[in-house]
C-alpha cells in the first residue's frame, strides 16, 4: 500500500516525487513509468530553455511558476553540480511593424516582475551581430540546461529518500474508491491513499479513467527542428526569438544554443498524427481518429487556417522553412541546416476550439490532474511539484 502513486516518469512525475518525499519524508511513494526509460516524451525532446515568464498572462500559473521555476531551477542544478548557464535571450522585432508587439510583451513582462530591458538595433547587434532586427528586449535570466540530466539527479534523490520507480509499468484501469485509489497497470495493481496524474501526452486518458469529468482533449503537436552546421555556429550566440504572432499561439521559429553547444532551429508547429509522434510518418489509427472526431480540434483549424497552412509548407518544403529562419538571421543558407530533433507538445483544447493557455490542474476525489503542462513546464516543474503538494492540504489524508 502506497500513500502516494505518481504516473508518469517524466520531469513533472520527478517534480512531484521530490516535493512529496521532501514534504512527507515517511511517506510511501511509487512513481509508475510506461517506457523503459525515464523521460522518454516531452520532456527528453525538450529544448533545454530555462524560460523566464515574459509571455504569459499576468497573475497566471504559468506566469508565477515560470518565474519562480526559473530561480529554483537553476538552485537545483548548483546543488547538485548540474551544467547549465544563465546566457540570456534577445526578442527580436525584425521589422518597423512588429515594434508595437514588441512593446506590448515588454509591458507584460515588467508586469510578471521580470528585470529586463529595451535594446536599440545598435545594442541589439552587440549581443548578436548577425541578427536582423529594428529592437529588441534583452531577458538575461534565460539560460539552458539539460533536463533529461536534471531528470537523473531527481531520480536518484527520490531513490535515496525511499521512493520507488517502476519503468515498463503502464497503467490501464483506475478505481477510485472510498479509501484509497486502485491503480492496474499491464502486469499488477498497486493501493494507494492518492494518485497523482503527471501524464503528459496521455494525462487526459488518465484522468477519465480515474472518473474525471473533462471539458479538454490532449491534441499532439509536433515541432520539428533542423540543426545549424558546425561550420555556421558563430553565427548565433545564446537564445534569439521572435516576436510571437499575436495570431497564432505558438511561439515561432527561433534559435536554441543547447548545453553541449549545438544550435537548434526551430520548431515549426504541425498537428500529429500519434500522440508520440516524432516523425512525419508517425500515424495511430486510435490518437488520429480521436482529432478528427472532435469538434474543437475544427474549430481551431478553421480560426488558424492560413497560419496552419503555412505551418505545414514549412514542414514539408524546406526552401519555405528557411525564408522564415532568414528573417531572423539572413546568413542561413538552406545547406547550413541539417535535419534534427522533434519534440511533441501535449496541448489541451477546449470543445469550443481555443487552447488552454495555462497549465491546468483537475482535483478528483482521491486524486491530481495535470492535464495541460507543455512548455514553460519543465522550468516550471520543480515549483509544480510544490504546487501539487500545497493541493494535497485540501484533502486531509492521514499518511
Amino acid at each position: 500500500m502506497y500513500d502516494y502513486i505518481i504516473i508518469g516518469g517524466g520531469i513533472i512525475g520527478l517534480s512531484v516525487g521530490m516535493a512529496l518525499t521532501e514534504k512527507f519524508s515517511h511517506s510511501k511513494i511509487a512513481i509508475l513509468e510506461k517506457e523503459n526509460e525515464l523521460a522518454s516524451h516531452q520532456t527528453g525532446h525538450n529544448s533545454g530553455v530555462i524560460h523566464s515568464g515574459i509571455y504569459y498572462k499576468p497573475g497566471s500559473l504559468k506566469a508565477r511558476l515560470a518565474r519562480e521555476g526559473n530561480r529554483s531551477m537553476k538552485t537545483f542544478c548548483k546543488n547538485y553540480h548540474l551544467d547549465y548557464e544563465e546566457c540570456g535571450k534577445v526578442i527580436v522585432a525584425t521589422s518597423k511593424t512588429e515594434v508595437p508587439l514588441l512593446n506590448d510583451l515588454f509591458q507584460r513582462g515588467l508586469r510578471n516582475g521580470l528585470k529586463i530591458s529595451k535594446l536599440t538595433k545598435e545594442r541589439l547587434l552587440e549581443i548578436e551581430p548577425f541578427v536582423n532586427g529594428e529592437e529588441a528586449i534583452h531577458v538575461p535570466m534565460a539560460g539552458i540546461v539539460n533536463y533529461k540530466e536534471v531528470c537523473e539527479t531527481m531520480a536518484r534523490i527520490i531513490r535515496e529518500r525511499g521512493g520507488d520507480i517502476l519503468l515498463n509499468t503502464e497503467v490501464v484501469n483506475i478505481q477510485e474508491l472510498a479509501t484509497e485509489v486502485v491503480a492496474e497497470s499491464n502486469f499488477q495493481s498497486l493501493r494507494g491513499k492518492m494518485l497523482i496524474n503527471c501524464g503528459g501526452l496521455h494525462s487526459d486518458r488518465i484522468a477519465k479513467m480515474a472518473g474525471c469529468q473533462l471539458n479538454i482533449k490532449i491534441v499532439p503537436f509536433r515541432g520539428e527542428y533542423f540543426q545549424l552546421a558546425p561550420e555556421k555556429r558563430y553565427l548565433v550566440k545564446n537564445l534569439i526569438y521572435p516576436v510571437p504572432n499575436p495570431n497564432f499561439p505558438f511561439l515561432g521559429v527561433h534559435f536554441t544554443r543547447m548545453i553541449d553547444g549545438t544550435i537548434d532551429v526551430g520548431p515549426n508547429a504541425v498537428l500529429s498524427l500519434k500522440r508520440e509522434g516524432y516523425k512525419k510518418t508517425s500515424f495511430s489509427l486510435r490518437d488520429t481518429a480521436e482529432v478528427l472526431t472532435y469538434s474543437g480540434f475544427w474549430k481551431l483549424a478553421r480560426a488558424y487556417r492560413k497560419e496552419g497552412t503555412e505551418e505545414i509548407i514549412r514542414s514539408f518544403f524546406k526552401k519555405k522553412f528557411v525564408e522564415g529562419v532568414q528573417n531572423l538571421i539572413p546568413n542561413v543558407g538552406e545547406k547550413d541546416l541539417m535535419p534534427g530533433p522533434a519534440g511533441v507538445r501535449a496541448q489541451a483544447l477546449k470543445a469550443d476550439g481555443s487552447l488552454v493557455e495555462d497549465f491546468y490542474i483537475l482535483n478528483g476525489s482521491r486524486s491530481i490532474h495535470i492535464c495541460n503542462a507543455p512548455s514553460p513546464a519543465a522550468t516550471a516543474s520543480i515549483e509544480i511539484g510544490k504546487e501539487v503538494v500545497d493541493r494535497l492540504a485540501s484533502y486531509r489524508l492521514v499518511i
